[in-house]
């Protein structure tokens, strides 16, 4: 723009935009650069009193919008805005920032850890607390105008995504929501929600990075672009050059299998170690970088690899500044504490410029982590894929190990959502040119696939939403039974499930199309052939019947055995890593579930086993004399008793196949007798063509059942939450929170002020009085078993401290087996069981034991403890249930002194570090 009649234009344009938006002129001069084009857009939307919904990939500057609408608060006195973060730590980092601009008399801080201010005009807040002012009705809710909802598709999450949903649905219409997500695929079906339950939004859409990325691959020691130019990309068309190479690599492996012969040794292809992968990304400047690994164990052992191969990736200066950044973050942790957390090794880490990032790592230790890599002192974090979700840390490069991670369940791949959401953290804006996503090869990663992960855009928004018993009181008590199922079926769960029942009733009508045109196969001239094939499913489903009724008996048969154990038995484990002889050390009396005794092994291992590590009754074959006090987690002590194991002369193995467990048989089940001798006698059994019209029967029974299902689908999904709400108010009405006209009792007010996942079961201790007589410490142990999910599942034999707590975890357990049978009986599972894994650890931490002991024994396996970032946000969410108890009004005196007593006992060392303020 150089001739003068083009300035004069632009400033013409410029002068009228600032008449007709002053206040993001105002807005403007204040933040010192100018807008990308969407920014503006959502801005301006925002000044005309409409809401928006802004939808930009990570890193794009969405928060400016929400920046804006606290600029508007302020710009006109009494307004207020509140601005919602998914988790704590971005709260703290946002409440931090907007301190910066506008003084800490303007901004105010409310988390489960922090009040701030809380009646200023601009509160920065967790979506909770939010949720939990609008049904208490709170006063501060007076003159709000704007509610800034940061990371809106945290609605998909399975766990805390109906809170978003919630707050969307009951904010007074006359709010303006400014709602900030990742970009989404079916963001017209959300902005269609938005508009049905909030009137007018405006939907801004960015694709664009403000900082380009480029996708690499590493073959070895090579990297490769994944694609040779902007063009290539949009086609899908993977580089020639990393075609070829990845080929030649793959041959060659084969190639080196195949000269080993059918009984060589195959050579695995061994990825290039990561100090290498890192020192590379340092030669060719892009660092730095945060390497992916879906692994807790995996980030840690990448951080001692580098410290054994010597990498150092700082000066000087950085380290001493590193340095006092880990000592600041760190200073209110006791000194015995911090060596049994391994500080000294991770400050080593630290100054070298590696660390790794993870939630089994103390929140102290993460938040120096972010605080010198944001700063540019640590170069390259080894991290899970919980950081994609975390606080603004983004890199030069990010590298992704493997395609591959676990879910919980099952090892699955990589979603081109996922890949787009840890791939978004490349590139800093302001710092780098350009960002760099780097795939390491392997020969189970075919280039063609990374190419459609990076080129595909599918990350739709999925609704978590259900209607939970703490919500269920406070919309009757708020607005009445027939109110709240309005409210409910205006959920955007309703909304996508209505939309679903079309594309479902279509599949169901083109099902039966197709039953209809295989009638004619399974026609039979001798009879009626649907009634034969009767008779042969029936069979089956009796064969099916018995054998799953075997397997149950056989598992009774085992947990008795087990059952019977004692110490000093000699016993063979017959399958699994642990298979061998082994001697029980304690036959896991006392605890909860199947029994899990813990045994020595042959091999050395100390640890619990259970009926899975058997295929039959388990039958003692000698025995051994256990020292009295004997430490299993001694080396010297498990030596010395696989010692003794290896002097019975016992045969290690045994013949495993000959001792499983054999049932008593009474010859052929009579139903199933009968039904074969009915088979035999049909004409159709006859018939030549018979096993013909079976596989066209089998066709049609199978898609019979398909297509009954996707009909109980059609059904379930058409006014499913208001049916789900009638059944939860049906409990509550039988258990006394609810009365049989749709009011709430007092019992009703106490639950609508329980915020745990386990509100039912919390309110119906109360009630009970099951946690009434504990001590502050027996209090922490016995509350925790209501909050606490271990990380892996499993038939755990959990041992809890005798006494009080165990009579108070045993009457917690027989009250969820009353609740679940009658959520079973309404066709509800809201209540997930009591894990009483955290009982041990947070009541010895209450009773003052030393951090060592408390982790030690929260882990089942004697050569593992407790990860410190698990205790740490496990007793954390003891301490918030705990301050609910001790403001109870409705919780008995005793209850309500414990409880504080319990908070102070439980608020010490790495608990009293308050993160970030």
């Amino acid at each position: 723009m150089t001739s003068p009649a083009e300035r004069y234009a632009e400033s013409r344009r410029r002068a009228a935009r600032a008449a007709d938006f002053p206040a993001l002129d105002d807005f403007m001069l204040d933040v010192g650069f100018d807008l990308d084009d969407f920014q503006r857009e959502a801005c301006e939307g925002l000044e005309q009193g409409s809401g928006v919904l802004v939808c930009a990939p990570t890193g794009a500057g969405k928060t400016v919008v929400g920046e804006f609408a606290v600029h508007l608060a302020l710009r006109t006195g009494g307004r207020k805005c509140f601005y919602t973060t998914p988790i704590k730590a971005l709260s703290n980092q946002k409440y931090h920032d907007l301190v910066e601009r506008y003084g800490p008399d303007k901004v105010g801080l409310l988390t489960g850890d922090n009040a701030i201010n809380g009646d200023a005009p601009v509160v920065v807040m967790t979506t909770e607390v939010l949720r939990n002012m609008l049904y208490s009705g709170s006063a501060s809710l007076n003159g709000l105008a704007y509610v800034v909802m940061d990371e809106v598709h945290y609605l998909a999450d399975r766990f805390r995504g109906a809170v978003w949903e919630e707050v969307i649905i009951h904010l007074p219409s006359s709010v303006n929501l400014v709602s900030l997500s990742a970009t989404v695929s079916n963001y017209e079906e959300f902005a269609d929600w938005l508009v049905t339950v909030r009137g007018e939004t405006k939907v801004i859409v960015s694709e664009h990075r403000p900082v380009p990325l480029w996708q690499h691959v590493l073959v070895g020691k090579r990297m490769f672009d994944l694609f040779h130019d902007a063009d290539a990309a949009r086609k899908h068309d993977v580089h020639p050059e990393l075609l070829r190479y990845s080929r030649e690599m793959q041959r060659r492996l084969e190639l080196t299998d195949r000269a080993a012969g059918p009984r060589g040794r195959h050579r695995r292809w061994t990825p290039p170690p990561r100090p290498e992968v890192i020192d590379r990304l340092d030669r060719a400047g892009l660092l730095p970088a945060i390497v992916f690994i879906f692994s807790r164990a995996g980030c840690d052992a990448a951080v001692q690899q580098c410290l054994s191969a010597g990498l150092r990736l700082t000066g000087a200066d950085e380290r001493a500044e590193i340095r006092r950044i880990a000592q600041a973050k760190v200073a209110s942790i006791p000194g015995e504490d911090l060596t049994v957390l391994g500080y000294w090794e991770w400050l080593d880490g630290l100054e070298r410029g590696v660390a790794a990032h993870h939630a089994g790592m103390l929140p102290a230790f993460k938040e120096a982590v972010e605080e010198c890599f944001v700063r540019g002192l640590v170069k390259a974090v080894f991290a899970t894929e919980t950081l994609a979700l975390g606080i603004n840390m983004p890199a030069r490069c990010v590298v992704l190990e493997r395609l591959v991670k676990f879910n919980g369940e099952a090892h699955v791949d990589l979603t081109p959502g996922e890949y787009t959401q840890l791939t978004g953290r490349a590139g800093r804006r302001g710092i780098d040119v350009e960002g760099h996503a780097v795939v390491l090869w392997s020969p189970e990663v075919d280039p063609r696939h990374v190419a459609g992960l990076a080129s595909t855009r599918t990350y739709p928004l999925r609704s978590s939403f259900r209607p939970s018993y703490n919500m269920a009181v406070n919309l009757v008590g708020s607005v009445g039974a027939e109110k709240s199922r309005e409210l409910l079926e205006s959920s955007f769960a309703q909304f996508q499930a209505d939309r679903s029942v079309v594309g479902l009733a279509r599949q169901v009508q083109r099902n039966a199309e197709t039953i209809r045109s295989y009638d004619k196969e399974v026609t039979c001239h001798h009879g009626d052939f649907a009634e034969y094939f009767g008779l042969r499913v029936s069979i089956a489903d009796r064969e099916k019947a018995l054998a799953r009724q075997g397997t149950a008996q056989r598992r009774a048969a085992v947990a008795a055995s087990l059952q019977k154990l004692r110490i000093g038995d000699v016993i063979r484990v017959a399958q699994g890593r642990r298979a061998g002889l082994a001697v029980v050390v304690d036959p896991g009396a006392g605890g909860l579930g199947e029994p899990r005794p813990l045994v020595v092994t042959q091999d050395r291992w100390a640890g619990r086993v259970s009926g899975a590590d058997f295929n039959g009754e388990v039958e003692v074959l000698d025995r051994v004399r256990v020292p009295r006090h004997f430490n299993p987690r001694s080396p010297g002590a498990r030596r010395d008793l696989a010692a003794l194991i290896g002097g019975t002369g016992l045969d290690r193995h045994g013949d495993s196949r000959r001792k499983r467990t054999r049932l008593p048989s009474g010859g052929e089940d009579a139903e199933i007798a009968l039904l074969k001798v009915e088979l035999r006698q049909h004409p159709c059994h006859a018939c030549p063509d018979r096993e013909d019209h079976a596989r066209w029967a089998e066709r049609q029974h199978r898609l019979e059942r398909d297509t009954e299902a996707l009909r109980s689908k059609v059904a379930g999904r058409t006014g499913s939450l208001a049916r789900t709400f009638d059944q939860v108010c049906a409990i509550l009405a039988a258990r006394g929170y609810l009365t049989g006209d749709g009011g709430v009792t007092d019992a009703g007010r106490m639950l609508g002020r329980i915020w745990t996942e386990a509100d039912l079961l919390v309110a119906e201790c109360l009630r009970r009085g099951i946690w009434e007589g504990l001590a502050p410490d027996e209090l922490a142990g016995a509350v925790s078993m209501v909050l606490y999910e271990s990380r892996r599942e499993g038939d755990e034999r959990v041992s809890v401290p005798k006494g009080p707590v165990m009579a108070a975890v045993d009457a917690c357990a027989k009250l969820w087996a009353e609740i679940e049978s009658d959520e079973a009986d309404h066709g509800l599972s809201l209540t997930r069981e009591p894990d009483p894994g955290f009982v041990w650890p947070i009541y010895r931490w209450a009773r003052g034991e030393p951090l060592a002991r408390v982790l030690a024994s929260g882990s089942t396996s004697y050569d593992a403890e407790m990860p410190a970032g698990d205790f740490v946000r496990w007793a954390r969410q003891v301490l918030d249930l705990l301050t609910q108890l001790r403001d109870a009004s409705s919780a008995s005196a005793g209850i309500r002194d414990a409880a504080r007593e319990a908070i102070k006992a439980v608020n010490r060392g790495v608990l009293a570090y308050q993160a970030g303020l």
